[in-house]
């Protein structure tokens, strides 16, 4: 099994910058790909950025060219580095990890709230 524990959510300004940290543990050799989702009051559960254990990334439009996802795989960690943050940004962000090809883990959930 695979654990994963967020940290980084806060509140900021539209326009600034946040950075979430997902640290994994467990069986990590099994993680095939981490990435990070949020969700919305009222809104489904949505796709923001995933890299795999070889390091393909990918993002939603809505966050290209402003959210960064990367790894350090010495710590198991993986980083979202969040600028020019909108509104629309805020929603409870989750890291997730597939591991073993077939299973899923996620993280307890931080808040990331973005005032106009």
């Amino acid at each position: 099994q695979v654990q994963l524990v967020e940290s980084g959510g806060g509140l900021v300004q539209a326009g600034g910058s946040l950075r979430l940290s997902c640290a994994a543990s467990g069986s990590i050799f099994s993680i095939n790909a981490m990435g990070w989702y949020r969700q919305a009051p009222g809104k489904q559960r949505e796709l923001v950025a995933t890299v795999t254990s070889g390091g393909s990334t990918n993002y939603a439009d809505s966050v290209k060219g402003r959210f960064t996802i990367s790894r350090d795989n010495a710590k198991n960690t993986v980083y979202l580095q969040m600028n020019s943050l909108k509104p629309e940004d805020t929603a409870v962000y989750y890291c997730h990890a597939r591991y073993l090809q077939r299973y899923d883990a996620w993280g307890q959930g931080t808040q990331v709230t973005v005032s106009s």
